[in-house]
């Protein structure tokens, strides 16, 4: 259960339940960050907005390159909710989710390439505290996917360190997304009639 209890629909806004109309719409159910975040009204707006834009923009990396640098954070943090809901985006993109099982021995194993090794190295560096990000790993990130591609997955890298903290700090925990089975963020607050 999550430390702040998820806005039900019958409690939201107009304006939020029309945001949960469309997640639903999206994922066939409404992220729990969604409905905490409901909250907060002007927020949940702005969060949308920017998530919505952040994915439009997103165009110069690899869908596999940019995601598994995501997933690494969200593992690294120990954000289960972001593991969960990363899967299962990692599924939708058609991406190997097999090889999820071995993000910890990324460097060794067969089933991660060179440049996505670099990347899942990188949000190590960018993760650390403090940061350890050197200029020779920018360089070879540079190399392989050019500034904007750079640009590009450092923003995704703190983009997932700071959902995967937020929903960490709420106590925001798996949905079931990875597998298809869903729970409802507010099925816990419904009393069965």
């Amino acid at each position: 259960m999550t430390r702040i209890p998820a806005v039900t629909p019958q409690e939201a806004s107009p304006l939020v339940r029309v945001g949960y109309w469309f997640a639903n719409r999206r994922y066939a159910q409404v992220p729990e960050p969604f409905a905490v975040l409901a909250h907060h009204p002007k927020l949940f707006m702005a969060s949308a907005r920017h998530e919505l834009a952040v994915e439009k923009g997103s165009k110069q990396l690899p869908a596999n390159v940019r995601e598994i640098a995501v997933y690494r954070v969200a593992w690294t943090v120990g954000c289960s909710w972001c593991v969960d809901f990363g899967t299962m985006l990692q599924r939708l993109d058609g991406l190997d989710t097999e090889r999820l099982t071995e993000i910890a021995d990324y460097r060794t194993s067969p089933r991660y390439s060179e440049d996505e090794r670099a990347a899942i190295a990188y949000a190590d560096a960018m993760t650390a505290t403090p940061i350890e990000v050197t200029d020779e790993q920018v360089a070879d990130l540079e190399r392989r996917f050019g500034k904007a591609g750079v640009v590009e997955l450092t923003y995704h890298i703190a983009l997932e360190n700071m959902r995967a903290r937020s929903n960490a700090a709420l106590g925001i925990t798996e949905q079931g997304f990875s597998t298809d089975a869903c729970r409802v963020p507010w099925a816990t607050d419904v009393k069965p009639a």
